[in-house]
């Protein structure tokens, strides 16, 4: 509930349970608190929080005029609906061009609420431009609870989506990232709970940014013991000069508050994201397989024709060549940019590839990475102004390549332009857009954004000049997830890092937003090539059944024995893809201790999925049943294999007993389907 005072502020005086219109209006029935306190009672209860009077809680609003004023003094200038799902209040400030309008939208069949802002300038010829400071998207105002405690993913590279839960301490708590991507070491997402809420049990607030570049969450504790959530897109510092005319549109940060633990804050969020985010929801995503690991740079037709006949033996729907096939891209420091098959090894171009792939029942899919060049490379010998860069200073080179600035629309201009061609010249199904590097030597601060949105500008584009070709976005590993590409791309890679016992960590934190629909995730070698860790062939398999299978290894290494293994497993896991891609994730036991188990259930509870890992194995200790969720709990379901037929009633209660292996690796996927007719 929104209120606008006499004061013309806009207060948030409710964000919680469900109320109607009766018992929302109620609320501005009830007195004042009694406080003692000399601080402005706005502080902290602001829905749109700008700068100005006897205010110093964090604005999200922040502005300098030409005359060196940073005040704000906003009038309210009425309301509008748009639709039938949007709320948009407009503000204009009594003394200064500029105006303001906050969005809210209630979307469908969810909780959640949709935010954004536009801050205009409404001047003539003869005003200056004004700086935009700060412009969040939203400031969330969470209730007064009895603790706070903030759930967010740490990591860094190959150890992305690390979950924390932190006591929220008094004062300001900044989380960011200044690297032009979303980054592998925070995600533009939070929750926040009173400190007791458990998978199951208590209340979740949460909100996440739709934003693929720089941003900024505060989350701010009061020394009145008021809380609130303020999320904004842009570089941490820049400053973007408006001009007479100009606008600063926020992308959308969107919010929802539920009851049931973080296991259904999770799949509220899941059902957000499938049902309004995610392109293309009702398609099951294919079974992949990846060269790269099977290959690396050292690339040939021949190679790649009989890695093909491989994974279609394994019954691999969509086959991909990753990096090493354009260009002079033999090593990783030349190539970049020059989006041509490499004559020496595709001397007739892709055409051969691409036939057999499609001959074997295969989609094909290929590696790009356009939003990049090496310095050796056709494209950089004749554009060298076109990455980004800082007059007179060093380019600074990761991975040997730099970035192309997107921000200047005839950069992405041709890479448009270049990818369109690629796709329309080659038979090609599937691109994985790779994004490896962030950006260094910002000189306008303008490209933070500029970039961004002109990187969502070329992928609009070219999905609807090529509707039935999907892309996965990848940033070398999870550099680059959140809500604005996932809206762009049908899947996302979350981390370089394969190994099975390490994904498990990293899947976990991944699921407290993504749903398992979009979750790339490979099976690869053993020992696994970038930890030398040993796991068995069925525990990487169960692993990457927990999203979007696929397979990374090198399969001309492997023997027959493990073809048919991989390909009784894939079979498998096709049986129950509905079920994982589509269904309500439930998390039975987080992987911190000797046990990890996670379980999805078909909408209709007609089938449900677990798969349960074992991590260490203690004194010889059998390991524990497992509790279920999510059942019908008058059915009965059967054990797909072994017929083995269990009342859900137990399950629920009792759990359901695992028969894993004795090694310390070890993993067991049960498939349960209700037994319709019941004697």
């Amino acid at each position: 509930m929104l209120h606008v005072g006499p004061d013309e502020l806009l207060q948030s005086l409710h964000w919680g349970p469900r109320l109607d219109v009766e018992q929302a209006a109620s609320l501005l029935e009830q007195p004042e608190p009694r406080s003692r306190s000399v601080e402005d009672p706005a502080d902290g209860t602001l829905a749109l929080s700008p700068t100005g009077g006897y205010r110093y809680a964090h604005a999200g609003l922040q502005i300098r005029f030409a005359d060196g004023t940073r005040t704000l003094d906003l009038a309210f200038r009425g309301a509008r609906v748009e639709g039938q799902d949007t709320l948009v209040l407009s503000f204009e400030d009594r003394c200064h061009p500029l105006a303001v309008e906050a969005f809210f939208r209630v979307v469908a069949d969810t909780d959640v609420i949709e935010r954004r802002m536009v801050v205009r300038h409404t001047g003539g010829p003869e005003d200056e431009p004004f700086e935009v400071l700060r412009a969040d998207s939203a400031t969330w105002v969470l209730p007064g609870l009895e603790d706070y405690r903030i759930s967010q993913v740490r990591g860094q590279w190959a150890a992305e989506h690390q979950l924390d839960r932190t006591r929220l301490p008094f004062g300001e708590t900044r989380t960011a990232s200044r690297r032009g991507i979303s980054s592998h070491h925070a995600n533009p997402w939070v929750m926040v709970d009173d400190g007791t809420a458990s998978e199951q049990v208590g209340q979740v607030y949460g909100c996440a940014l739709a934003w693929s570049g720089s941003w900024e969450l505060v989350a701010e504790r009061t020394g009145e013991d008021r809380v609130a959530l303020s999320l904004g897109a842009d570089h941490p510092g820049s400053r973007i000069a408006l001009a007479p005319g100009e606008e600063w549109p926020t992308p959308v940060c969107a919010g929802q508050f539920t009851h049931g633990g973080f296991g259904a804050a999770s799949r509220a969020w899941h059902r957000y994201l499938r049902s309004h985010v995610v392109p293309h929801p009702q398609e099951l995503r294919p079974v992949l397989y990846n060269s790269w690991e099977a290959t690396g740079f050292d690339i040939s037709l021949e190679g790649q024709l009989a890695l093909a006949d491989r994974a279609a033996r394994l019954g691999v729907e969509l086959f991909v060549m990753d990096d090493g096939w354009f260009g002079a891209r033999t090593h990783d420091a030349a190539g970049l940019g020059d989006w041509t098959p490499n004559p020496d090894r595709f001397p007739d171009g892709l055409a051969p590839l691409t036939d057999h792939v499609h001959s074997l029942g295969m989609a094909f899919g290929l590696w790009v990475e356009p939003e990049m060049t090496n310095p050796d490379s056709d494209l950089y010998r004749s554009h060298p102004d076109w990455v980004v860069h800082a007059p007179n200073r060093p380019r600074t080179e990761v991975r040997n390549q730099l970035v192309l600035d997107l921000s200047r629309d005839e950069v992405a201009a041709f890479v448009h332009d270049t990818v369109d061609r690629l796709l329309r010249e080659n038979a090609v199904d599937f691109l994985k857009w790779d994004m490896n590097r962030p950006l260094t030597e910002v000189a306008d601060d303008r490209i933070w954004s500029a970039y961004v949105r002109n990187l969502y500008g070329i992928l609009d584009r070219l999905r609807a000049a090529h509707p039935a070709v999907r892309i996965e976005n990848c940033s070398s590993g999870g550099g680059r997830t959140d809500l604005g590409l996932l809206a762009r791309t049908d899947q996302t890679w979350i981390s370089d890092n394969t190994d099975a016992a390490d994904r498990l960590h990293i899947q976990h934190g991944f699921s407290q937003l993504y749903p398992a629909q979009v979750m790339g995730a490979w099976v690869t070698d053993s020992p696994n090539p970038f930890t030398g860790r040993t796991t068995p062939l069925a525990y990487r398999f169960h692993a990457a059944m927990a999203g979007v299978l696929g397979i990374g290894a090198d399969l001309a290494s492997w023997d027959e024995a493990e073809l048919g293994r991989a390909a009784s497993l894939v079979a498998q896991y096709k049986a129950i893809r509905p079920t994982v891609q589509q269904g309500r994730q439930y998390r039975l036991r987080p992987p911190v201790r000797n046990l990890s188990a996670v379980q999805y259930v078909s909408a209709d509870r007609s089938e449900a999925v677990v798969l349960a890992f074992r991590l260490e194995r203690r004194f010889g200790r059998t390991d524990p049943a497992l509790a279920l969720r999510g059942l019908d709990p008058a059915a009965r379901y059967r054990e797909a294999g072994t017929g083995r037929v269990h009342h859900a009633a137990v399950l629920l209660a009792r759990g359901l007993p695992l028969d894993l292996p004795a090694d310390d690796r070890a993993s067991n996927l049960v498939h349960l389907q209700r037994v319709e007719h019941q004697p």
